[in-house]
């Protein structure tokens, strides 16, 4: 892996290349609200944002400012509603007033939750209607919180919509069948399949706290003045495994996650916002416009995090990924079995745990349950092992229970990127107590 400021000093050079095939773009004004095409700027708009290369760096409350606001650091894709009419949420009879868990050995409530996951926003939706909604640290419901990696989930619904559409054909597709600059690295081997479970077994270092890893370098990567350039030079120098082939070994990789988008902009014609805003903003009933952050706006977008939505459009989308991709007339945009597809987990070394003897990750989509010695009780319901995780880094959550007819959004701002397992551990015991509670 070539040191970063060897990527970063040959910028220059690969940039002409990005122009001489399209990618590099002009200077566009980014309107009233940062970015091209939001026409209404989401309250409350912070006047004072932080620097976007410090992202792993920033304390608590600089975060908050941050992750509010990150449509706004970043060039950015709008995916709009195009003015339809909004997917009702109605508020539930029955409201999620008490919610009883033990936290080493201790009882807990919701403030508790909110409290110990420093939690920002928070909706918890029982067939469809909303059971508890509520906002901290300033936001409102017209914030535009970003995602970190629950894009990644998002990103794997539209591969899904794609195969349906037959604009991706295969999931046993090699990945070069739709990016052939990758012909002759460590990813020509690699299909869709394998990328999507985070299976490739290309070397890569997911590592949040090190300055030195290979996601840092990406982060830094998207502060550059040509991010797309600097990003995929990153992601295509990387070398394999020695002795792993494709589909033997799990390891958690953004880098993998960004071709999965390229994979289906280039299969598809359209950025990841104007893919979703075609085929599921507009048409579930959305009720406000997104962005999606953007290495090229209008041509190529960020797949492995970026999404930028309300904390009720977080629950709508998870409610249309519950329902098996089912818009409200009735029409199916996904393979019958892609949900159960994307949430059967790997089995490749590395994601097989005590925790999770069956696998944790899936189509981008994860298994979360708390080990069995953990000191924290309901680990376990009837249906507890039918729920599903999108998850990104600080705590940013969508869980999904079809079995309960439950859909949990969490936004939060944890101390660090990744945690010890306490807080996931956590997580998976508040949502089986938040079931329990809706069923009475």
């Amino acid at each position: 892996m070539p040191a970063f400021p060897t990527i970063r000093t040959s910028l220059t050079a690969l940039a002409v290349v990005a122009a001489m095939s399209g990618v590099a773009h002009a200077a566009e004004d980014k309107g009233p609200c940062g970015v091209p095409g939001l026409k209404t700027c989401p309250h409350p708009f912070d006047k004072t944002l932080p620097a976007a290369k410090d992202m792993l760096n920033w304390d608590q409350a600089t975060r908050v400012v941050g992750f509010r606001n990150t449509y706004r650091l970043y060039g950015g894709d709008v995916f709009s509603t195009q003015g339809a009419k909004p997917f009702p949420l109605p508020e539930a009879a029955h409201k999620l007033d008490a919610v009883r868990y033990t936290l080493d050995g201790k009882p807990q409530g919701i403030a508790d939750y909110e409290r110990n996951q420093s939690v920002t926003g928070l909706l918890i939706v029982k067939d469809g209607k909303i059971a508890y909604e509520h906002y901290a640290q300033g936001n409102t419901p017209q914030t535009l919180w970003t995602s970190r990696s629950v894009a990644k989930s998002v990103v794997s619904v539209l591969v899904g919509v794609a195969i349906k559409q037959g604009k991706i054909h295969s999931v046993d597709d090699k990945i070069t069948r739709y990016i052939p600059e990758l012909e002759g690295t460590a990813w020509q081997d690699v299909t869709l399949h394998q990328l999507l479970q985070h299976t490739s077994g290309v070397v890569w270092d997911e590592n949040y706290a090190s300055k030195d890893s290979d996601f840092s370098h990406m982060t830094q990567c998207e502060a550059t003045p040509d991010p797309y350039t600097c990003v995929f030079n990153l992601v295509k120098s990387v070398k394999r495994k020695p002795g792993v082939k494709p589909g033997e070994v799990w390891s958690y990789n953004t880098g993998g996650a960004w071709l999965v988008g390229r994979v289906l902009e280039n299969a598809t014609g359209q950025t990841l916002a104007k893919n979703l805003e075609a085929q599921v903003w507009s048409r579930y009933g959305m009720q406000q416009d997104g962005v999606w952050h953007a290495l090229v706006p209008g041509k190529v977008d960020m797949g492995g995090h970026g999404f930028n939505a309300t904390l009720r459009d977080w629950g709508r989308f998870g409610q249309f990924v519950m329902s098996g991709g089912q818009l409200p007339g009735g029409e199916k945009l996904l393979p019958d079995d892609w949900i159960a597809r994307s949430t059967h987990w790997t089995q490749a070394k590395g994601s097989v745990t005590a925790a999770a003897p069956n696998g944790q990750y899936g189509y981008q989509w994860w298994y979360n349950a708390p080990a069995a010695d953990a000191n924290l009780e309901p680990k376990k319901t009837t249906t507890s092992d039918q729920t599903f995780w999108a998850l990104g880094i600080y705590g940013q959550t969508i869980a999904i229970n079809p079995a309960e007819k439950l859909v949990m959004v969490q936004w939060s701002t944890w101390k660090n990127a990744e945690t010890p397992s306490s807080l996931y551990d956590e997580q998976a015991v508040f949502v089986n107590a938040v079931s329990q509670a809706l069923r009475q």
